[in-house]
């Protein structure tokens, strides 16, 4: 298969990307009023309690849209080597990880925005294996 031998740990962290946001966002869209409801009470002691369901509905937006992109760029990746959309999909979830920290760090759940960092160093090094 030529796309797994030309850019594998490329398209294995795309791959994982595109797996681990389209989900997410396929949740979100899915169990939307359950999303709010837990996320509201995990961010009621915070700045943002007031605004769960406007960030969540721009989390939603940009992880579905970082998904594609991915999936685009994979395609795009294995048919032309293109691969401006597959740096553009890791690009908009790593900025998407960067939202979440915040959001974790100011409800206070340490131990959640620890366990983002695995995610934000699969992005980055994703965006600079696509930018070699």
């Amino acid at each position: 298969m030529k796309i797994l031998s030309n850019y594998p740990a490329e398209v294995l962290i795309l791959l994982f990307l595109i797996v681990t946001f389209i989900q997410s966002g396929i949740d979100k869209l899915l169990d939307w009023t359950g999303n709010v409801s837990f996320i509201k009470e995990h961010f009621k002691n915070s700045p943002l309690k007031n605004s769960v369901p406007f960030l969540l509905a721009i989390i939603l937006a940009i992880e579905i849209v970082a998904g594609a992109l991915m999936l685009i760029g994979v395609y795009q990746l294995y048919t032309s080597e293109v691969k401006e959309l597959a740096i553009l999909g890791i690009e908009l979830s790593a900025i998407t990880l960067i939202f979440l920290l915040i959001g974790q760090r100011l409800a206070k759940d340490y131990a959640g925005a620890m366990s983002l960092a695995v995610y934000f160093i699969i992005a980055i090094l994703g965006i600079y294996l696509l930018n070699q």
